[in-house]
C-alpha cells in the first residue's frame, strides 16, 4: 500500500466543480492480487453545504483531481461518501488513476 498527503482536492460532477478545503486528506493506492484501488480519506471538510448535499443524493459519481505534497497529480473518478457530522469524506475510486506510476518492486 502506498499513501500520498495530499495539498489540494478538486471533485466536479456534470457541470459543476468544487475545490475542496480541508484539514487532511490522504490518497491510498492499495496492490491486491494484481488488481489496484484507491481510496481517499478527507477530514476536516469546510464546505457543510456540499456535505450535506452528498449526503441526500444517490448522485456520488464524481471525477476528481488531486496534487499530492510532493507535486504529483493524480486524477480519477470515484464515488464521494460524506460523513457530515464528522465533517468528513471517503472517495472510493473507480478504474484507472490517471499519473500514478507503482514504485519499483523493493
Amino acid at each position: 500500500m502506498e499513501n500520498y498527503e495530499l495539498a489540494s482536492l478538486k471533485m466536479s460532477q456534470n457541470e459543476e466543480n468544487w475545490t475542496l478545503s480541508f484539514e487532511r486528506a490522504k490518497l491510498m493506492v492499495i496492490h491486491e492480487y494484481g488488481t489496484l484501488s484507491w481510496y481517499i480519506d478527507i477530514d476536516g471538510i469546510s464546505d457543510e453545504e456540499l456535505l450535506n448535499r452528498f449526503a441526500r443524493s444517490e448522485e456520488i459519481a464524481v471525477a476528481v483531481r488531486t496534487v499530492t505534497i510532493g507535486g504529483k497529480n493524480l486524477n480519477g473518478d470515484g464515488y464521494f461518501h460524506p460523513n457530515p457530522a464528522h465533517r468528513a469524506a471517503a472517495i472510493r475510486g473507480i478504474g484507472e488513476l490517471e499519473g500514478y506510476a507503482s514504485s519499483p518492486s523493493r
